[in-house]
Parts: structure tokens; sequence; C-alpha cells
């Protein structure tokens, strides 16, 4: 019997502030981090998983992580893993720590990290990447992995069994196709709001040299700049390939429409968190008010109840998941069929440290055996830090590769979790004030 041993616990810090990559309207200058897990066992099997943060803070992640971990040591292995579903509703119904959300901030990102080590394991002892683990779960299988309470008003339990059912039809098919051709992708990195207007141009143009069919640009922090900058990324990717544009919640309700209906002209592919990730009814209301421009947004939504309420509210037109923001891989599984049952395409959110890694592997598994279409979708695409990664995410012509190691992409090299662990690492300036 293989038995949980631990949790091994790492605050990775890298200085991204130095080159404002990650730079927009509401994050002017992030140190890209990761409170960085290992759930290990005693025949030396690890599985790897990580919140992503922005450098302070790291440490409270950590110690939410830690406040999980007498719950698994010492359970057996196989047990554990073959009841993914219960074990997740076990933690976020632990009613002491649940207190603190309950389902949402800290705590859920932590139990998050648990469960998304798990599934590494998991995937690992199967011998497949994450997204091939899933794919092969039976549809009655995948809906044990969900917690339905608070969702049957739109979501019932067999709703879910026959959306996964019909998603089952044609799956070989599909992974036959998307381990041939992978599956599209989009670049933000040309688009933080730190960059120069000469460096934007640049990387606009290497990305349409690079096959991308969209980029995405930060705004939000001066109407004019926007306007310059729109200008200047239109014309250097030409009018065939999209133009996103993200205000990462800078905006109120009426500042939002009204930006929005200056940067119109630009054929916007979407814009995204335009307000506040909570507000659902502001959502809704900038949603009526922009269109034909597409909102988007879920990257800070904390929970499966809110994205059923934005749907139901008919408050976006694009849902982005975060492989890091819930309680890990089963609440986006439901956080999947939410978005298939109301017809609405899920374009994850990635960048970060190891976002990419990790999310790459839902698109698949969606396109696999739920949705069965990658129509109107694309991962987030930015490339910065996947060298410090065992199995970092690959994008060629545009699409990402699919991923063929066993596990979820998660781990990291020992030699960068020790060159940046904090506070050994490179000297770190902390956040400015505003």
């Amino acid at each position: 019997m293989v038995r949980i041993s631990g949790f091994d616990m790492q605050d990775v810090r890298f200085p991204t502030s130095r080159s404002l990559a990650g730079s927009d309207a509401m994050n002017p200058d992030p140190d890209y981090s990761a409170a960085y897990l290992g759930v290990q066992c005693d025949d030396g099997s690890v599985g790897y998983s990580f919140v992503f943060t922005f450098g302070l803070g790291t440490e409270v992640q950590l110690a939410a992580i830690a406040a999980f971990e007498p719950f698994l040591v010492g359970r057996d292995l196989d047990e554990v893993l073959g009841d993914l579903g219960p074990t997740s509703r076990r933690l976020v119904n632990q009613s002491h720590l649940r207190w603190l959300g309950p389902e949402k901030g800290i705590i859920h990102m932590a139990i998050g990290a648990v469960i998304n080590a798990l599934f590494d394991l998991a995937a690992k002892r199967a011998g497949v990447p994450l997204w091939r683990y899933l794919a092969a779960m039976s549809p009655e299988e995948l809906c044990d992995l969900v917690d339905f309470r608070y969702l049957e008003d739109a979501l019932r339990p067999d709703e879910a069994l026959d959306l996964l059912r019909r998603g089952a039809e044609g799956k070989a098919a599909r992974i036959d196709e998307l381990e041939a051709n992978g599956y599209p992708a989009y670049t933000t990195a040309p688009g933080w709001l730190g960059y120069t207007d000469e460096h934007l141009v640049e990387l606009c143009e290497l990305a349409r040299g690079d096959g991308f069919e969209q980029v995405k640009l930060k705004v939000g922090r001066s109407l004019e700049d926007d306007l310059r900058r729109c200008r200047l990324a239109r014309d250097a990717i030409g009018d065939d390939i999209g133009l996103a544009v993200d205000a990462n919640q800078v905006w109120g309700v009426e500042k939002a429409i009204e930006w929005v209906r200056r940067l119109e002209q630009f054929d916007l592919a979407w814009v995204e968190e335009p307000t506040s990730p909570d507000d659902i009814l502001g959502h809704a209301r900038i949603r009526a008010a922009v269109r034909p421009v597409p909102v988007a947004a879920g990257e800070n939504v904390p929970n499966r109840v809110m994205f059923k309420q934005l749907l139901q509210a008919e408050a976006i037109d694009i849902m982005q998941i975060d492989a890091c923001r819930v309680a890990g891989v089963t609440e986006n599984v439901a956080n999947l069929l939410l978005a298939a049952k109301f017809g609405v395409p899920v374009c994850p959110h990635a960048g970060g440290v190891g976002l990419c890694e990790i999310v790459q592997h839902f698109s698949f598994f969606d396109y696999a055996a739920v949705s069965g279409t990658h129509s109107g979708r694309r991962i987030e695409w930015v490339d910065n830090l996947h060298e410090h990664f065992v199995s970092p995410a690959v994008v060629v012509d545009g699409r990402y590769l699919a991923p063929a190691r066993p596990g979820a992409s998660t781990e990291m090299y020992p030699e960068s979790v020790a060159e940046y662990s904090y506070p050994h690492g490179p000297v770190w300036a902390g956040p400015r004030l505003p």
C-alpha cells in the first residue's frame, strides 16, 4: 500500500517587474510567482501543482495550502485517487476552513492546488497526460467529479451526463486530430501596458509571422494611449488577425461602456474583464451596451456558482477559466459543463507562472470529450518562464502542441525552484505603492 506522506511547499518568485512583463492597468509591476506544492508519497512519487501569485502574499497562500496537509497525510493513495470527486468535496466542506471563504479566495485556491497535485499523480500513475486521463474517464466518472449543489437550477446531473455521452461520440477521432494538429492559441506577449510603442509593434509583427490569428492588448490606463496603441497594433497585424483588449477590472460600468465604444472602431475580438469580476449585473449591462463587441471574463471568478450566474444573466460571450483560481480540476470540469450547456465558448486564461502549462489540458479535454469543437476558442499564450518546467507548453504556428508527458505539466525543475526560492533568490524589490 502506498500512502501520502506529506506536503513539500516552496515560495518561488520571479522578478518579472524588472522587464514589465505582465504589466496592466490594475497591476503595474507584478512579480510572477508560485506557491509551489509537491504532494509526496512513501514510494517516492510526487504530484506537483501551484497557485499563481504576484509576489507579495505568496507566503500567505502557502500557509493556506499547509492547512489541508493533515487531511491527506497517511491516506491510502489508491483510495484517494479512486475517489477524487468526494475527496474534493470533503476538502471544500471542511467547516472550519470553509468559513474563511466560503468557496472563494485563498482557501479555495489552496484546495485547487491540492486537487491539481492529486490529478497530476493520478495521470502520472496512468502513464498519460492529464487531458487524456480525463478524456478516458466515462461520462459517469466525470459526473462524479462535479459538485452539483448550487448548480441544479442551471445544470442538472442528468443534463451533464447527457452532454458527456454526446461528447463521447467521435472522441477517438478528435484525440487523433489534437495530437496531429494541436489547439488554436492567441498571444498576449505584445500587449503589456509597460511596453514602448516600438516594442509593441515589433512583437505584433512577430506574432503575425509566428502564425497567431489573434493578439491581445492591455488597456485602461489612458484612453489616448489606448487609441494610439490599438491603431499601431491593428496596422502591424492587419485586418485579418483578431485584436482583443483586456482592462483587468479597472473600469466602473459607465466608464467601461464609454471606453469600449471608443475602441470598437478597431474591430475588437473581445473586451476582457471590463469591470469588477464580482459584478455580474454590471457585466450584463456592459455586454448589452457594447454589442457587437463580445465581453469575456472569468480569470478572477472564484467558483462554479458565479460562472453559473454569469451565464444565466447572459453577462458574458466568452468564459475564461483559470486553472488555479477555483478548487482545481474537479471544479473546472463543472465550469466546462456549464459552458457547454449554455453554448458559450471557453478561452482559458494563461500566462503567469505555469498557467499555460496546466490550463492547456482543460481545452484539449473539452474538445476531446465535452464540447467537441474549438470554433471561436483559443488558449492564451504568453512566452515567458516556460523554461522552468520539466514539460513546458509548446506553441508552433499559432497552435498549442498536445501535451504528451504523463501528468499535468506542473512540475518545475528543482534548480529553478532553488534559484528563485524566496527570500534566497534574486533581490526582490516588492510592489510599488499606487
